[in-house]
């Protein structure tokens, strides 16, 4: 496999087309406004903070743009209670006992050869700087993209989960993509990663990081779009029923439901009337793969009056 490399990257990231065509190519249907979003981000190195309804394709960009690109993505996936140990690095503590216990058996016959009490502390110290180098760094999602030597896509996702005190980490890290790890010192970024927050706004987020960050905010498509991103994932489907199950889909996001389908619920859908070799949309086969888009049983419970009205709009679109 060919290694990326940051020119290859470069290229591919000259033009807000290019990249349309290029998040196309992986089969990610964007918009002019997602791929402006990442065209700035990469050019002005800014982290870009993907808001939008849970399901819309937020975790999907940054997969889709590390697909394209040809770049690792390094995932971190926040929650409550995330701190830097878990998000920048660890000590391989395993290694360290281990090493500890070699060490101890050769000691002994180490200090018969040096000549006093300074001499003895001088060789001990320099034991301990080996214990706290590369070699028993344990490097996180955050270090890990930031030592990556041709860059990488960093996903942060779903940050409105994390502390406050985990946000303000985070500007330091994401100001110049560097990190200071006390034992070793500073790590800079050769190539900056191109970075993805996603948020659901389960909180509000400071007004440091939005300051720091692009904005994008991606809505559930319209049916157009939503027809070519079936029509790019699920391969064999008939334009007449990707129409239809598109138009049903349309019609549960405008109902009072405790969830809305997702893009990635109406992919499934369409997978599964692939799979039972279904033409068109008809009221038996909505009712029995129904729990395919909604997952709560009072939201199938309180739509199973309409389903035959709303199957039937659906086949007239």
């Amino acid at each position: 496999m060919t290694k990326p490399t940051a020119k290859a990257s470069n290229d591919k990231l000259s033009s807000i087309d290019g990249i349309t065509e290029g998040l196309g190519s992986v089969g990610y249907i964007g918009t002019e406004q997602i791929a402006t979003a990442v065209y700035l981000a990469y050019h002005l190195t800014k982290p870009i903070l993907v808001e939008g309804p849970a399901g819309v394709g937020k975790t999907d960009l940054a997969q889709s743009t590390a697909g394209f690109l040809g770049l690792p993505l390094i995932r971190l996936q926040c929650y409550e209670g995330l701190d830097e140990s878990k998000a920048l690095y660890e000590w391989k503590y395993g290694k360290q006992l281990l090493y500890t216990q070699i060490l101890k058996e050769k000691l002994a016959d180490m200090l018969q050869e040096v000549d006093g009490l300074e001499e003895s502390l001088a060789r001990l110290h320099g034991f301990n700087d080996i214990f706290f180098s590369e070699q028993f760094l344990e490097p996180r999602p955050l270090l890990k993209a930031l030592k990556q030597q041709y860059g990488a896509v960093l996903l942060i996702d779903e940050v409105d989960k994390s502390d406050e005190e985990f946000e303000a980490f985070l500007l330091e890290v994401l100001s110049d993509y560097q990190v200071s790890v006390p034992e070793i010192g500073t790590v800079k970024a050769d190539v900056p990663p191109l970075v993805f927050l996603t948020s659901n706004n389960t909180r509000e987020m400071g007004d440091a990081l939005k300051r720091r960050c692009l904005h994008l905010h991606i809505s559930f498509p319209d049916s157009k779009r939503e027809q070519q991103i079936v029509a790019a994932r699920v391969p064999g489907i008939s334009d007449r029923l990707t129409k239809q199950l598109v138009s049903f889909v349309h019609q549960l996001r405008d109902q009072d439901l405790k969830k809305l389908p997702s893009i990635s619920e109406t992919v499934d859908w369409a997978r599964v009337m692939v799979l039972l070799h279904a033409d068109r949309l008809d009221t038996d086969t909505v009712r029995r793969t129904l729990n395919v888009l909604l997952k709560f049983e009072s939201d199938i419970e309180a739509l199973d009056n309409q389903i035959g009205e709303l199957t039937r709009k659906a086949a007239k679109d």
